[in-house]
């Protein structure tokens, strides 16, 4: 038995699946690509793992993110999912809320719920805005629910009842009663899910975790069957949460809707960490793998958070890092529609996969499009593991471009044009439309397409520096290792601040941290690690939204919170009202354990190979282009472009008129170049 041992992580997106392995002694790390197994996701994290470290190598710490539920939702292949609601409220998820969303287009629709009218039903009973029970379940109007499920087949019920976060007494009887006719239907309760004020945006939360709840259940049943004869027998299966932390299998089982940008998170826990070590303190970071582009901001070195996000255009109540998801990525397809080519959100995943995968596919994608520009190497793709057919790609390409009148190069330079403004205009969502200037930021660019993508989306956005990291096409995975054990606990606190008790408040928030003690301990935290951060959200009488505003340790200072809720008014709006009166909504903790990790080694360069060239196209002209082993790069080395910066994970490109630095910690930064 080898006495080395191993922390891994695994990033199981819709094309590829990552692997990142550290030792445990050194801190060296280490990252590998295979194509993912939709069937059963497990295979491809066995088959990584498997071709990472030695079969004798021990696991010490495991934790993974994926996108299954993401993808789910996204491709709306979700579970069949009924909901029931209080009697006379059956419009409350289909009427939606008072947002319209884009208020000027004409063309605007609401978002499809994922529960439709036909699926909606409602039970007698009513609970009052204080809790109290006005009128009792009636549990006969339950049996039309069952029979509807036993001939549909609902594979998930969503209970969202009126005040249930008040008194949640109602939807545990519906849950017993309902659980004990239809065995083997998930069921997903809102005071559990999002115990939280707001009947539209609480359904939909609520909705949302039932129809993901069968996919989770079922992907985490097989890949924990399927690992343990891997893992040291006390090791436990941990799993990425929206929130930035971490959290066992079994708990994401009881609340699959964390696991929602379980993947995309860990790019932007990799970018609090690569902020703290290069000292760029603002990043936009852009994870564009086969199937999503992911965007997420760090600011003054901590990922931009919410307690609320949109999806598909459905709210959800959940923490999150902020984090903007749209269908594009490698895999992408390109294809037309009223005579114009749109690219993605459909993606050829990893089966069939692009054309020039030679596994089937025949729609030209992204991939495809680089691979016609030359700007992958289909002989050494994936550090060699993958041969890609050019001959596929140019005829999937040539095809498409033969509707418009367009060469194959011409063609695949649009498709390539066309994926970059929509990731832009991603990217703008995030800063510019809400006051934020992205020149003031560097552009952190991973993924396994990412980094080819990067400099485009530069000079689209006018940005001065491109950050491309250690490993890109497994940064993700490598975020995960940097993160803890973190569960969030929230409570519906509803007052003018200046009535509020102050010994109440803390005995609402020293209830809260039991919970999350008791939790913590549940998933084999011990005591000395534990801690807590308290926040709650806040607003002006009359208004409708809120800002979270942390609230230290120890006895709370009143006036000190609301002066903070002005200040943080003030920056995000311009503007403050400290003589306005102040309302609280919810109060919040997020319980955390810390883990024990050793630092990331800086890599050290292998012996350079040949200098390599070979034609790329550039703007339509193709160029003479350098190819470069990044393995090879020394810390401080230049890499002037054109040029292409190979690896195992990703492929950088570096345009005409750009250059590439290796600066601390092995990272890129890909800059204009300086002319003599």
């Amino acid at each position: 038995m080898t006495s080395t041992s191993y922390r891994i992580s695994a990033d199981i997106g819709g094309t590829f699946t990552d692997i990142v392995y550290q030792d445990r002694n050194s801190g060296v790390c280490g990252a590998t690509k295979v194509l993912s197994t939709p069937e059963n996701p497990a295979l491809a994290v066995i088959e990584g793992i498997n071709a990472a470290i030695p079969a004798d190598a021990e696991i010490d710490f495991f934790v993974h993110g994926t996108t299954v539920g993401l993808n789910a939702l996204l491709t709306r292949r979700g579970a069949k999912v009924a909901l029931l609601t209080t009697e006379k409220f059956r419009d409350i998820y289909t009427i939606q809320g008072n947002d319209r969303g884009e208020i000027f287009s004409i063309r605007w629709n609401k978002p499809e719920p994922l529960a439709t009218l036909e699926h909606t039903y409602t039970a007698r009973e009513r609970i009052a805005a204080d809790g109290e029970i006005v009128t009792p379940l009636d549990t006969s109007d339950l049996d039309r629910l069952v029979a509807a499920a036993r001939e549909n087949g609902y594979e998930a019920i969503a209970i969202c009842f009126l005040f249930a976060f008040r008194n949640p007494q109602h939807e545990l009887e519906a849950e017993a009663y309902l659980s004990e006719r239809l065995p083997g239907v998930s069921i997903a309760v809102s005071h559990r899910v999002s115990p939280e004020w707001r009947e539209f945006d609480r359904t939909s939360t609520t909705v949302m975790d039932g129809y993901l709840a069968p996919v989770v259940h079922r992907y985490l049943e097989t890949l924990v069957g399927e690992l343990q004869h891997r893992l040291p027998p006390e090791q436990v299966l941990h799993v990425m949460e929206s929130n930035g932390g971490v959290m066992s299998a079994a708990s994401a089982s009881r609340t699959p809707l964390q696991t929602l940008l379980s993947g995309p998170v860990g790019g932007a826990i990799g970018g609090r960490a690569l902020a703290e070590t290069t000292g760029r303190k603002n990043l936009i970071c852009v994870d564009m793998g086969g199937t999503s582009f992911d965007a997420s901001l760090v600011i003054d070195g901590l990922p931009s958070a919410s307690t609320e996000t949109r999806l598909e255009g459905l709210p959800v109540q959940i923490s999150v890092v902020d984090i903007h998801v749209i269908g594009a990525g490698g895999g992408s397809i390109a294809w037309t529609e009223a005579d114009a080519v749109r690219v993605g959100p459909q993606s050829a995943g990893s089966n069939p996969g692009p054309a020039c995968y030679g596994l089937g596919g025949s729609e030209p994608t992204v991939s495809d499009a680089n691979l016609v520009l030359g700007r992958l190497d289909g002989a050494n793709f994936s550090g060699g593991d993958m041969n890609l057919d050019r001959t596929l790609a140019e005829n999937a390409v040539g095809a498409l471009g033969a509707r418009f009148g367009m060469g194959t190069q011409q063609m695949a330079q649009g498709i390539i044009d066309i994926i970059n403004a929509k990731m832009a205009d991603a990217i703008r969502t995030i800063t510019i439309r809400r006051g934020i200037d992205p020149r003031d930021f560097s552009l952190l660019a991973f993924g396994g397409a990412g980094p080819a993508q990067a400099a485009a989306l530069a000079e689209e956005l006018e940005i001065e520096e491109v950050i491309i990291p250690v490993h890109p096409g497994a940064f993700s995975a490598w975020g995960m290792l940097q993160t803890d054990v973190r569960h969030d606990f929230k409570e519906t606190f509803y007052g003018f601040w200046d009535q509020v008790e102050r010994d109440d408040l803390e005995a609402r928030f020293a209830r809260l941290e039991s919970e999350g003690r008791a939790y913590l301990i549940e998933e084999g935290v011990g005591e000395a690690a534990i801690e807590f951060e308290r926040s709650a959200d806040f607003r002006y009488h009359g208004q409708e939204y809120v800002l979270t505003i942390p609230i230290p340790a120890g006895s709370i200072d009143m006036d000190a919170t609301r002066r903070a809720f002005d200040s943080a008014y003030d920056r995000q709006y311009g503007h403050s009202s400290p003589e306005g009166r102040v309302e609280v909504a919810n109060i919040r903790v997020a319980a955390i354990g810390k883990l024990d990790r050793p630092d990331s080694a800086d890599p050290e360069p292998s012996e350079a190979g040949p200098a390599l060239k070979r034609p790329v196209y550039f703007s339509g002209r193709e160029q003479e282009t350098a190819i470069v082993d990044r393995a090879g790069l020394a810390a401080g080395s230049a890499t002037v472009g054109p040029a292409i910066i190979e690896e195992g994970t990703a492929t950088t490109l570096v345009p005409p008129g750009w250059q590439a630095n290796v600066i601390a910690g092995g990272h890129l930064s890909v800059t204009r170049a300086i002319l003599s």
